[in-house]
């Protein structure tokens, strides 16, 4: 990746999360244009979702300012998935050369990247030939003070690898940058210490709850990684056909059926 590209930045914290203000800045200092469109609200869990508030089919978005900065923003009612493909469609100006999406207020690790709307985001723009890469930051969702330096510089050393086919999903503690031990890369943690629970059950309702179930992770797994204090860094591809599945019994030879 040269320098000068057009960047979307997104999230699916929203608009006012210091994460994103933290990645566009740092994206600008590193010589790229930048172009930030997120959510006007927080989409947390939107995964990959195409949703949005229209008035009479028009998808509301307001010019923002962020932060101190010069660049120029968007609140979109929509959600991040639905952004970056209205971005590839030219809808902020110029279609980005590449779509950075964060940085994520937590961790998305292991299975838990099906429903993160960071990931999601970045696999849409995949899906729709641009690069991409989705960076979370392993901080507290309640804190109000974290290392988002840290994340933005380890996703702005990672640009020349976005060749296309691919997004990377990256991890970062929540350290100082000096005390980062590196990056490694890493497969998707199985099950993760951290899951969903059913925490209460009664006459019409059930009560969910995220519970850590150990503090011990798989060895190479972006958990694991994570808790060594290292960077997490896992190509995903989009949705694709499981090619390599059989199925017994069905009819699949090439050509016998065109359409209609």
């Amino acid at each position: 990746m040269l320098v000068g590209m057009r960047v979307l930045v997104t999230n699916d914290d929203g608009i006012d999360s210091p994460g994103l203000l933290a990645l566009a800045e740092r994206v600008t200092r590193a010589g790229h244009e930048v172009v930030v469109a997120a959510p006007a609200e927080e989409s947390s869990g939107s995964s990959a979702a195409l949703q949005a508030v229209d008035e009479g089919g028009r998808i509301q978005m307001a010019e923002r300012r962020l932060g101190s900065t010069d660049t120029t923003a968007f609140a979109v009612s929509a959600t991040p998935a639905f952004i970056v493909l209205l971005a590839t469609r030219g809808a902020f100006g110029p279609e980005p050369d590449v779509v950075l999406a964060g940085i994520n207020r937590g961790a998305n690790t292991g299975a838990a990247v099906l429903h993160s709307g960071t990931v999601g985001a970045a696999l849409t723009a995949v899906a729709n030939g641009c690069p991409a890469l989705a960076v979370s930051l392993d901080v507290d969702p309640n804190t109000e003070e974290a290392n988002w330096d840290t994340a933005a510089e380890i996703a702005v050393d990672l640009l020349p690898m976005l060749t296309g086919g691919f997004a990377l999903n990256v991890n970062v503690p929540d350290v100082p940058a000096g005390d980062l031990r590196g990056v490694r890369r890493a497969h998707l943690a199985e099950f993760g210490i951290v899951q969903m629970t059913l925490r209460e059950q009664g006459e019409g309702f059930v009560r969910m709850s995220l519970e850590q179930v150990g503090d011990v992770a798989e060895p190479g797994s972006d958990d694991g990684w994570l808790l060594d204090g290292y960077a997490a860094v896992t190509p995903l591809f989009p949705p694709g056909e499981a090619a390599d599945v059989e199925l017994p019994g069905i009819v699949d030879t090439a050509g016998e059926h065109i359409g209609g």
